[in-house]
């Protein structure tokens, strides 16, 4: 064989590593009280960096969701069919706990758990829409006790069922939302979509909806306007009679990324749906929904930025220019262990609202205070901060990061996705505003957890000083809101990381988001600080 075939200097395949031995997350689910879960956290790690379940993302993506609206004989059916791989990932996610079934398990630390699970299952992000939703809708169906009684075992099971039938027969379901309309976006009070009452309790539904995910879930939440204003609806795919319902599926969206999630328009054309909560409440009924989905987005950031990093580091550990190996070149190290920085503190902050989460399904009204403030906050920068991560991390491994097969593409077609999902920047930002004029307590709440660190860094200190002075300021606050919103994630990430956080990383993270002696990109953190450390816990083991 020529010289020109031998090939040397390339990396080898990121095979079975598992993302449960990321020490900032492990720590995190400790600290959070899910210590308990480490074990089956670890096993569901293993099995997300399996041979078997990469090869099962990589079809899922590849072979994307095909819509079908009629059979061969012209009969309507609205079918999409997925890639067996999908289904493999549903299943296994399903079966390890990670869609409703907190909501079965009355042990402190199992929203914790789960939301650990989500940040070590990295196979395919596309399948996760379905198992988040089905995770999101429990608390608003309770507002149906006769509905809940029927829905919630069968959304907690841990058995998956794909077949498209009447849902109170199947052994396990998913659910689905349907909000947003092509005239109003994120501004779903402006839904045209019409709810009459039937003399049955039921009501038929008429509209379009604009962004339907995972339509083929068994059950969805929709909005719509009923006599006594915007309310919320239980929507079943098959009516209880066996018949379908009158849900067609107008076309699958075409997407930058999340290729192997069936995003959807749907027509209402008679469908027929039951009251959840009151008439008129639909924003307030449908809002925990909301609010737990934008936890995963949160999560979601946080788990790609520590996925991209573990691709980066793999790489640098094997990959040699100019005589050594890219791990061991200063400005690789400046690069890598900035990454590492953002990473670790997206997770502290996003396990720390899984915390606030767990407690607050308890019953604990101030992490319920804190989790109305910190959530909002925490999910515009983490996913604000996740597409530059990601492009960061593919750049690390060159021209072979800008091919398919490095996975990096697919995690940056990823990113962005998170941002937008419900709720983009400018909503996100505006609803931390909004926690802050309809509980006004909260603020006091988040002070009092940023003053558990007071005293331990000036930097943090001195920021904190000058948030609480722009929290006290009106004028043009909504023009401000960004800025506002990414001072108090920055905080909480400092207030964590000098509490929790190991002081290599809680020292680079102060120097740079707070200290200011930062540049504009990654892989500008300031001579003197200690990267071996920070390096080591990043690490691409085996």
């Amino acid at each position: 064989m020529s010289d020109t075939h031998v090939v040397t200097n390339q990396v080898p395949p990121l095979v079975d590593h598992n993302p449960a031995s990321s020490p900032v997350l492990i720590e995190a689910l400790i600290r959070e009280g899910g210590q308990w879960g480490v074990d089956e956290v670890t096993e569901v790690g293993a099995l997300s960096g399996s041979v078997q379940a990469q090869r099962w993302g990589d079809l899922a993506d590849r072979n994307q969701p095909i819509l079908h609206t009629h059979d061969r004989y012209g009969y309507r059916i609205d079918e999409i069919e997925y890639d067996p791989a999908y289904h493999e990932l549903m299943r296994t996610a399903i079966a390890h706990g990670l869609h409703a079934a907190p909501w079965a398990d009355d042990r402190p630390g199992t929203h914790v758990v789960r939301a650990a699970k989500m940040g070590v299952w990295t196979p395919e992000p596309g399948h996760v829409c379905p198992i988040s939703m089905t995770y999101a809708v429990v608390p608003a169906l309770r507002h149906n006790p006769e509905l809940a009684t029927v829905y919630e075992p069968l959304l907690t099971s841990r058995l998956y069922d794909p077949a498209l039938t009447m849902p109170a027969t199947k052994v396990g379901i998913t659910a689905g939302m349907s909000m947003t309309e092509k005239q109003g976006g994120s501004d779903v009070r402006a839904g045209t979509t019409q709810a009459v009452p039937n003399g049955d309790g039921s009501y038929t539904i008429t509209g379009h909806k604009w962004f339907t995910s995972a339509a083929m879930s068994d059950i969805f939440l929709v909005l719509a306007q009923a006599p006594g204003g915007l309310s919320c609806f239980m929507l079943p795919r098959v009516l209880p009679d066996g018949t379908r319902n009158r849900m067609f599926l107008q076309r699958l969206k075409d997407k930058l990324g999340n290729h192997a999630n069936a995003s959807s328009e749907v027509e209402y054309d008679g469908a027929i749906a039951w009251l959840v909560g009151e008439e008129g409440r639909g924003v307030p009924t449908i809002i925990e929904m909301v609010n737990l989905t934008r936890l995963d987005c949160t999560l979601g950031s946080a788990t790609s930025m520590r996925s991209g990093l573990a691709r980066a580091v793999h790489h640098a550990q094997h990959r040699k220019a100019f005589g050594a190996y890219l791990i061991d070149q200063p400005l690789m190290r400046n690069v890598l262990a900035d990454l590492a920085v953002e990473a670790e503190a997206a997770t502290v902050i996003a396990m720390r609202m899984a915390g606030a989460t767990d407690a607050a399904v308890r019953g604990d009204e101030r992490e319920t205070l804190l989790r109305r403030i910190g959530l909002a906050a925490a999910k515009y920068w983490v996913c604000k901060r996740a597409t530059p991560h990601a492009g960061e991390a593919m750049e690390c491994l060159g021209g072979n990061g800008y091919a398919e097969e490095s996975g990096m593409p697919r995690l940056y077609r990823e990113a962005p996705l998170m941002g937008i999902w419900e709720g983009s920047g400018n909503v996100s930002a505006l609803d931390t505003l909004r926690a802050m004029a309809t509980r006004p307590e909260c603020v006091d709440v988040l002070f009092d957890e940023l003053a558990t660190s007071s005293g331990r860094d000036v930097r943090l200190d001195s920021h904190v000083a000058e948030l609480r002075a722009e929290l006290g300021d009106f004028e043009a606050i909504e023009y401000r809101a960004r800025k506002v919103t990414e001072d108090i994630a920055l905080a909480l990430q400092g207030s964590l990381l000098v509490r929790h956080g190991h002081p290599a990383v809680a020292e680079a993270f102060l120097a740079t988001r707070m200290g200011g002696n930062w540049g504009g990109a990654f892989g500008t953190l300031p001579a003197g600080l200690d990267l071996a450390p920070i390096l080591e816990r990043c690490l691409v083991k085996g």
